[in-house]
């Protein structure tokens, strides 16, 4: 767990330029400190970033969300002040001061108060806010433990806090406060249906395509191995005729598991649509380390935080079978 010298260590790092991995509720993320744009700079070359896609700015407090907006929307404010900390970046029109690292170029600057007491510490002992993707190459499977940090970027990062496994495991709900009504532009353990609740109004759905926001390019989160989503019935035929061409095919699927052929990795199942985000990212880094070539994954009911497991699902089997 990280102790006191472990986030001193942290701090100072940040401070002078460095990147820092930390533990988040959702994932870890690679973070630099958010005004410096040399940092910025470095943690775009090292993340392989594009520059023009944004990065979350990290804050220890809701208060902290007027520092970084031109105007605060009323309905950011309710969504704040209900639901942070937590796994909610709001995104609002940015102040003139935010560095265009952050922001990608845009008018706006996505902003989050996490919930995880080595986040919080870290935050409230720097000072200031840390910007932060998650903490692997851009593009390939978000890390939900130190160990998946050091083994993506390894020297490149100044320092790893290790607080353990990510509870949630899903990056966080992405939603856009700047329009005439509030927009999801990435699904995550905040619902919609929380959202609706707390806004006391309707909530749209972002389009694939038509907004440039962290997580959202249609093949993301992606391994090694070539992800097929299929229906749970069709998983038996489809592992044997992958088998039968000389692949090596592995299933995720909660249960009941279905029959399957001799030779196929049958993955532990979750036991329910929190717990298959919790362990998504870690199945798919199983696979890639047992030299899989086809995942077969029967994503969970499209409701709740089972809408956000379907939507990572789908970008990791973004890519064809060329």
């Amino acid at each position: 767990m990280a102790t006191d010298a472990d986030i001193a260590r942290a701090v100072d790092a940040l401070r002078r330029g460095g990147l820092v991995a930390f533990p988040t509720e959702t994932v870890y993320g690679l973070g630099a400190d958010a005004a410096d744009p040399d940092a910025l700079a470095r943690l775009f070359a090292v993340k392989g970033r594009p520059a023009e896609h944004p990065v979350i700015a990290h804050v220890a407090e809701p208060g902290q969300l007027a520092d970084w907006a031109a105007d605060v929307p009323p309905a950011a404010r309710l969504l704040a002040d209900a639901l942070w900390p937590g796994p909610l970046t709001l995104v609002v029109p940015r102040a003139a001061r935010v560095p265009d690292g952050v922001t990608g170029g845009g008018n706006t600057v996505g902003v989050r108060v996490p919930d995880q007491p080595a986040a919080l510490r870290l935050l409230r002992a720097f000072g200031g806010g840390i910007a932060a993707p998650s903490a692997n190459r851009f593009g390939r499977v978000s890390p939900t433990t130190a160990a998946d940090v050091r083994a993506d970027l390894g020297d490149d990062v100044d320092v790893v806090l290790d607080d353990g496994p990510c509870r949630v495991g899903l990056e966080s709900t992405i939603v856009d406060c700047t329009g005439d009504e509030l927009v999801i532009l990435r699904p995550g353990a905040v619902t919609r249906e929380r959202i609706e609740a707390v806004s006391g109004q309707p909530v749209a759905i972002a389009r694939d395509g038509l907004v440039r926001a962290p997580g959202t390019l249609k093949s993301h989160y992606a391994p090694e191995a070539t992800v097929l989503l299929v229906d749970r019935d069709a998983v038996p035929d489809r592992a044997a005729a992958f088998a039968a061409a000389g692949q090596q095919v592995a299933v995720l699927a909660e249960e009941p598991r279905p029959r399957l052929p001799a030779g196929v990795i049958v993955l532990a199942p979750p036991e329910d649509v929190d717990d298959y985000a919790r362990v998504l990212y870690a199945r798919l880094r199983e696979v890639d380390r047992r030299g899989v070539d086809v995942l077969l994954a029967v994503p969970p009911s499209d409701a709740g935080v089972g809408t956000a497991v379907a939507d990572r699902l789908r970008r990791a089997a973004g890519r064809d079978m060329s």
